[in-house]
Formats: structure tokens, sequence, C-alpha cells
């Protein structure tokens, strides 16, 4: 990778990880103007430089990935037409961004590309995590860091020093606010994950089979039972005994088992049934009429309506702002991609990965924050490599060499040094 390009990438990954803390900090970092400046940038940049790490022959496989973010462009469009006032042109623009991100499919299939990207947190965004850490509260630590999580899937292929490094960062992660309950979630699964590797002669694929389809199917068999009245699975206080508590970053004390989603779901869904957008969406410039939220945004707006532009729970806004469609194109990119990396993969670690994918489609009924951030980038360069053909080509073997190469330039060097005896072979 060129020095120039690394310099740029560099810039924008720093950039990224400020935005992605600046909801938890003590003190105001930058403007909106700012981060619509930087996402823009990020995004003219990945289609400036397709060309040189996208290969075509992965069109075919990847053409859900292509019609969804077809679908969202629509969505976009759509919404310059519905947006009436400052406040909804603003949810437009900074979520049009959001649904723009699957762009990353252009850098994110190139094994060069990806492995820069790790590199560039872990040389320079992750050291600033110390400078940051005084700037911020607890309960973000872990959403600075959770590129971290993402290593935590290939643990077994580091080496003992950068293990123990990660395991460190990962635990601070966790440790640092146990109010803040997804990031306990998204550091120990991708770890549990990981340990796989080890078990891989008692795992056959045909376990791992049936573990992606009850991944995927999981929260759609939940939230059927839970509109017919059935169980609700964020009740959790109906079938956990006992009182679990935890000090919030604020000192005060936080419910560990309370239900704080029921009452989105069934704002949300309402909304788009007394407004009749269940299908379509209501557009990024537009968010759910709400009850519970909507007299203290529109005591801040003025708008006159009672709306909650975005949700802390990924799927509501797939849905709010693209309707039953959107929320379908988004089942089948996951889809696909655990498919592909489960079953045309050379490698273990690409099953791994197909599995973790379907986690994180799982767990975008709980949680997953619709953001132009760390954690949402990350996602999108994960189902990149899964739709990949030169990542599934990867023995573990090579795997190993790769995710080594990501701390340490000479497993780089060694890869590339391969790559080009191959080439001339």
């Amino acid at each position: 990778m060129q020095k120039e390009n690394r310099k740029y990438l560099t810039i924008i990954m720093f950039l990224i990880a400020v935005q992605t803390i600046s909801p938890w900090t003590f003190v105001p970092v930058g403007t909106t103007v700012i981060w619509w400046a930087m996402n823009t940038i990020a995004l003219i940049a990945i289609l400036l430089i397709k060309n040189q790490f996208y290969d075509t022959s992965n069109n075919r496989n990847a053409t859900i990935v292509f019609v969804y973010l077809t679908w969202n462009i629509s969505s976009i469009v759509r919404g310059c037409f519905v947006a009436e006032n400052y406040w909804e042109w603003k949810n437009l623009v900074t979520m049009g961004f959001v649904l723009l991100l699957p762009l990353t499919i252009y850098i994110s299939t190139n094994r060069q590309m990806v492995q820069n990207i790790f590199n560039t947190y872990m040389k320079y965004i992750l050291p600033a995590f110390f400078l940051f850490a005084v700037l911020m509260s607890r309960g973000a630590y872990g959403v600075y860091l959770i590129p971290i999580s993402f290593t935590l899937l290939f643990l077994p292929l580091l080496t003992k020093k950068w293990r123990i490094a990660m395991l460190c960062f990962a635990i601070l992660g966790i440790t640092a606010s146990f109010a803040a309950r997804s990031n306990v979630i998204k550091f120990i699964v991708p770890f549990a994950f990981g340990l796989l590797y080890y078990l891989r002669p008692f795992v056959e694929k045909q376990i791992l089979g049936l573990g992606r389809i009850l991944l995927l199917g999981l929260p759609i068999v939940l939230f059927i039972l839970g509109l017919t009245g059935q169980f609700n699975v964020f009740k959790i206080s109906d079938y956990v005994k006992g009182e679990y508590s935890t000090q919030s970053s604020s000192g005060e004390e936080e419910d560990l088992t309370a239900d704080t989603r029921t009452g989105l779901y069934i704002e949300v869904i309402a909304s788009s049934i007394i407004n009749d957008y269940v299908w379509w969406g209501r557009t990024p410039a537009r968010g759910n009429d709400s009850v519970l939220f909507g007299a203290e945004i529109e005591a801040q707006t003025g708008t006159g309506k009672f709306e909650r532009y975005a949700n802390e729970v990924s799927i509501l806004n797939v849905f709010t702002w693209t309707g039953l469609v959107g929320v379908f194109l988004y089942f089948l990119v996951f889809l696909r991609a655990s498919y592909l990396a489960l079953y045309t993969s050379k490698s273990w670690y690409m099953k791994i990965l197909s599995i973790y994918v379907c986690f994180r489609w799982t767990y975008g009924w709980v949680e997953d924050f619709s953001r132009f951030d760390l954690s949402y980038i990350f996602l999108w360069i994960i189902i990149g490599m899964c739709y990949s053909s030169s990542f599934r080509n990867m023995t573990d073997g090579e795997f190993k060499y790769w995710v080594r190469g990501i701390f340490d330039i000479r497993y780089r060097k060694a890869t590339l040094k391969r790559v080009r005896v191959i080439k001339q072979s």
C-alpha cells in the first residue's frame, strides 16, 4: 500500500475513532458539519480506490449487497422529498451516511486493505486510547476498543505477546462499566467463537451449519413469540430470579434485568402501521412516533412532531428508514455472507467468521447502534471478508500469516513475497 494512501487511511481512521466516542466525551469534539465532511471524504475515498482494490470476480456473490445498497440509496432519495425542516434534513444526511456503508465492500474484500485497516488501528488509534480515556466516560471504553473484539476471533493465531495485549484491552472494555451490557456481550461472544478453533476436531461443519440456522432464525422466532404474547425475551426478570444491578458511569444504580426494548418495538411497529410505511419505510429523514421520548425531543427541536429519529436497536432503524423490504434485503446480506464463509471456504477461521456474522444479525435485534462509527464499519468489513473469494481461498496457514501481519511487518512482507512467487509461477 502506497505511503500516501496509508497516511490518508490513518487520518480517516483517527477521525472515525473520535466521532465514535464523541457522544460520551466530557468536552465537545467536532461539529456535525465536520463529521459530515469526514464521512463524505471516507466514502469518496472508497469509490476512488475501488478499481485498485476491488476484484470484480466477487460481483456475482456480492449481488445482494449491491441490491441492498441500491434500495438504501432509493430511500435516501425519497427522503429528499419527505424532509420538511432542519432536523429532518439533518437526520437524512447523518443516517444517509450509515445506509451507504455497504460501499465498504469495495475495499473489505481485499486482503491487503483489510490488513492495513486493522494495522492502522493497532499502530495509531489504539495507543491514542490512553489519551482519550481521560476525556470520555468509562462506558465508552468498550466502544473505542470495539475493533479489539474482532481480533478475539483470531486469538489462537496471535503470538503470546499480542494475545495477552488483546485480552488485557478486552478485559478493560468489559470491566470499565458493566452497565454497558452491550460491551460485555460484544467482547465475550467473539472470544468464545475464537476458542472454537481448538475444538475443530470435535465440531463438524454440520454443527456449525445448525448454529448458523439457529442464529439467523432465532430473532425472527422470538419476535413472533413476543408479538403473539407467548414469550418476551426482553422481560428478563420473568425467567431470571434475583436482583442484578450495577453502578452506571454517572454513579446511579442500574437494574441489569430491566426491559428497555419492548417499549421501543411497540412504538416503532405502531408508528409504521398508523403512518402506513410498513413496506417501504419512512426514509432516513424521519423517525418513529414516540410516546416515551417524543415530548423531550419535540421540546428540543420545536418541530411539532413527536418523533425519535433513531433507536438503540439496529433492526428497528433499518425497518423505520427502509421498511420491510429493507429488512428482508439486509437479512439476505447476512444469509449469503454466512453461507459463503461456511460452505465455500478453505479456512476454519472463515467458518468462525460465518457464525460471528450470524450472531451480529441476531444481536442487531437487541442493540447495535446504527452509526457511522468503528463498530458498524468493522461489521461491514467482516461481512466483506465473507464475500471475498481471496479470503475464502486462504488456508489456515495463510490466515495465520495474514493475522500476524496485522501486528508484525515481517509477516506482511513474507505474505507479499509468497503472493509474488505464486503469480510468477
